[in-house]
């Protein structure tokens, strides 16, 4: 997949954060003209000042703000900080008077079934998320497969999605994404403010081959959608740099002995190994059984986002955590920006709040809930229901003629629901980081574009 750089920051960028006492700032009003949001950056659009009486849309007082993501066992460590994104805006937008008068709750679903996410169990909490009219708009799902099985649900409905970590181009881009949207091809209800894979998968690639300086790889993939297209696009991109790739497996998910897989692999000698899937779909345990193997050792892994989780040591379902001291020489890429916005409070906002540092996608997710809370805000304007609101907030957020500022910057998205500004962040591990738990340590991020997307 071609693919071009616009532009790259380095290692040596840093966040830049505004003053933070460790509690939310009250942002001014949320602009109520074009859809996008006025407030700064990594803080909440707000009602207009003092006390406001909700309108006739806002039934009970309250409206919600759903979450769809993977919250439980292996997932732990993907679906809780993003989650967590979603609650700080939701705070910080109820201690500013809330939204035209509406206070805002959060209706939380769990994806994961048996301590991994399942499409299944996604698509049954989107009719749950469907069925609660009081919900304006949903921040999820975490995995694109999940959203293969949850799009159709909330096109049908007309209710938005905004995912902060789906990457799968089928879930957006013709022909297949077509298929997803099939109730309303011209009114989408589906957004992500994440990289896809078109773009992710050739990143890697690149890093591989020109910043590690290896020219030869074994893929092993996990058969899973987003598993599988990432797995093709860094393969493609790693090939036409003129890399080899030596061999290429695809294990499922119940898989509990890979050595096999790189005993054979290791035989024809890679310089670097790529692991397209999830670490809860086997690419944590992939990598601690294949640091067995001799010849496999030391040599760099790199992994998407799926691996790339951003959890310290010790944290529940991270790959440092159960891959232990395999971790070590690892990178990943993960499909958001690390250097938000300046201005953003939003990092210290988190760690002040959850008493820890936020996750891959707690920004992008963080992003989402300011999207829907500028959408309702200019919705609420004109609604006399909760049907008529959500509506008003699907349709905001999908026109592409709008802009939003958010913690991730100024977002927008293109006639499909992709962000028109994809940014890739690249993150290695360092073992001797937290206290000797090990942990991702930020190396770069680069936005890019795509010729190739529609």
């Amino acid at each position: 997949m071609k693919y071009g750089k616009l532009g790259a920051l380095g290692a040596a960028a840093v966040l830049v954060l505004s003053a933070c006492s460790g509690s939310a700032t009250t942002p001014p009003a949320a602009s109520s003209g074009s859809g996008a949001s006025s407030a700064p950056v990594g803080s909440a659009p707000a009602s207009s000042g003092g006390a406001v009486t909700p309108g006739a849309w806002c039934v009970g007082g309250t409206v919600k703000i759903g979450t769809e993501l993977p919250m439980s066992g292996g997932e732990t460590a993907n679906g809780v900080p993003t989650e967590n994104g979603v609650e700080l805006l939701v705070a910080q937008v109820n201690a500013a008077g809330g939204v035209a008068g509406c206070k805002l709750a959060t209706n939380v679903q769990d994806d994961a079934l048996n301590g991994v996410h399942d499409p299944q169990t996604g698509a049954k909490n989107m009719q749950t998320l469907v069925a609660d009219a009081s919900v304006m708009g949903v921040v999820g799902p975490f995995n694109s497969g999940v959203a293969e099985a949850e799009i159709p649900i909330s096109n049908g409905a007309g209710l938005l999605m905004c995912s902060p970590a789906n990457t799968a181009n089928a879930v957006t881009q013709p022909p297949d994404g077509d298929q997803y949207r099939s109730a309303h091809p011209d009114k989408i209800s589906y957004i992500r403010t994440a990289t896809p894979d078109s773009i992710q998968g050739p990143s890697a690639a690149d890093y591989l081959y020109k910043d590690l300086g290896k020219t030869s790889v074994y893929i092993i993939d996990d058969t899973e959608t987003f598993g599988v297209g990432v797995g093709d696009s860094f393969e493609a991109e790693f090939k036409k740099l003129g890399g080899t790739v030596v061999k290429r497996d695809s294990a499922p998910k119940s898989t509990t002995d890979y050595t096999p897989l790189f005993t054979a692999a290791a035989a024809m000698n890679p310089q670097g190994v790529y692991l397209a899937g999830t670490t809860p779909t086997g690419m944590g345990l992939a990598l601690k059984q294949g640091r067995t193997v001799s010849g496999m050792e030391t040599i760099p892994f790199v992994g998407p986002d799926g691996v790339a989780d951003l959890g310290p040591g010790g944290t529940q379902g991270a790959t440092i955590t159960i891959a232990g001291a395999a971790a070590a020489n690892v990178y990943g890429t993960v499909g958001a920006a690390h250097d938000l916005a300046s201005g953003s409070t939003f990092v210290a906002d988190y760690t002040a709040k959850f008493g820890g540092a936020p996750g891959a996608y707690s920004a992008a997710a963080y992003a989402c809930a300011q999207i829907i809370v500028a959408s309702l805000t200019k919705a609420a304007a004109t609604a006399t229901d909760l049907a008529s609101a959500r509506e008003g907030v699907r349709a905001n957020a999908v026109n592409s003629a709008n802009t939003f500022t958010t913690a991730l910057g100024t977002l927008s998205f293109d006639k499909y629901g992709d962000n028109t500004k994809p940014f890739i962040s690249f993150y290695k591990t360092d073992m001797t980081a937290a206290g000797g738990k090990g942990d991702w340590v930020f190396v770069k991020q680069e936005s890019f574009t795509d010729p190739n997307a529609p």
